[in-house]
């Protein structure tokens, strides 16, 4: 089994994928999404979501054989609200999740009724269309510490032998009341940040970078709240030495606001 990569994407705005003909712009971040999954050395016995929408006291696992839907947004066409991905669930890996998380002292719980959020199936509708591929989620910690993500997804590291993908699914700038020109300059800002922290630096000072993340240029524009980012922590954890790369950068997001996604692997 090839070791395969972790992804941290930009996963777009509410159910985007089932809005073609009301919502444009998202015609480069679909390309994107659909070039990664085809860039893997193999395909994946399952599919790890770390989502933005979940967030628990401790990390916490969706164990559902058959997980269900959560429409976790609003003001959306009502057919947006019937749209599923019937992907199953993957309770083994759920075990094997919450077993290394607390073998490496981190607390995890699990949950067997949570659905699948809008950061999980909006983006796999356009990465795994088939939706024949076992997915679950791990939330985030409340308080949303890096170091907490960080050290997560240092223990989630083995899955990547195993044939499980990780991806950590956010965006690279959330500020929902400055999109569009007022995004411009913060967005590019903490961009380049990005960039120069996560792609171009040494594996070695990626997580030091991002434990001072709040620093960056522009950040808390970027992201008044973090959970948006926080994704990227566990991609980082999981990544170990491996080489980043940016698979999908546009400047356009909205009209004028930037946002990337990052993978860490060999090419």
């Amino acid at each position: 089994m090839n070791t395969l990569p972790t992804y941290f994407i930009s996963h777009g705005g509410g159910p985007w994928p089932w809005m073609q003909d009301q919502a444009g712009g998202y015609a480069k971040l679909a390309a994107a999404l659909q070039a990664m999954s085809a860039s893997l050395p193999t395909p994946p016995k399952a599919i790890l979501m770390v989502s933005a929408h979940w967030e628990e006291a401790n990390f916490t696992v969706q164990t559902a054989a058959q997980p269900g839907m959560i429409y976790d947004y609003s003001g959306f066409p009502a057919h947006t609200y019937e749209v599923t991905y019937p992907a199953p669930g993957a309770p083994d890996v759920a075990k094997r999740v919450k077993t290394l998380l607390t073998q490496a002292g981190i607390a995890a719980d699990e949950d067997a009724e949570r659905g699948f959020d809008h950061g999980t199936y909006s983006p796999l509708a356009v990465m795994f269309p088939q939706a024949n591929i076992p997915v679950l989620q791990l939330s985030l910690k409340q308080g949303l510490d890096p170091e907490a993500h960080l050290a997560a997804g240092r223990a989630l590291r083995p899955l990547r032998d195993e044939g499980i993908l990780i991806v950590g699914s956010g965006l690279s700038y959330h500020n929902l009341r400055e999109l569009g020109p007022k995004g411009q300059a913060p967005s590019a800002a903490f961009d380049a940040w990005l960039q120069s922290s996560v792609v171009q630096a040494h594996p070695h000072d990626r997580e030091k970078n991002l434990r001072a993340w709040a620093t960056a240029p522009a950040a808390r524009q970027a992201h008044p709240r973090e959970e948006h980012l926080l994704p990227l922590m566990v991609a980082v954890g999981a990544a170990g030495d491996d080489a980043a790369t940016c698979p999908y950068h546009e400047a356009t997001f909205f009209g004028a606001v930037t946002v990337s996604s990052f993978r860490f692997g060999p090419a």
